[in-house]
């Protein structure tokens, strides 16, 4: 979070409580884990980070 101002690491932590939130609630929890993940590996490719080499296998 180096570079981030208070409020961005703040709003970054509010986003990732709320993910952590859905998954305990979901009645499909592997299903909205797979939705996360799809979701943030989106999120990751748009910004140019290539994700294959953090998969674990």
């Amino acid at each position: 979070m180096e570079g981030m101002t208070e409020k961005e690491q703040a709003t970054q932590l509010i986003e990732e409580y709320a993910k952590l939130q859905r998954i305990k609630a979901a009645d499909d929890r592997e299903k909205e884990i797979e939705y996360q993940i799809k979701t943030t590996r989106a999120k990751l490719e748009a910004l140019g980070i290539v994700v294959e080499d953090l998969e674990i296998k």
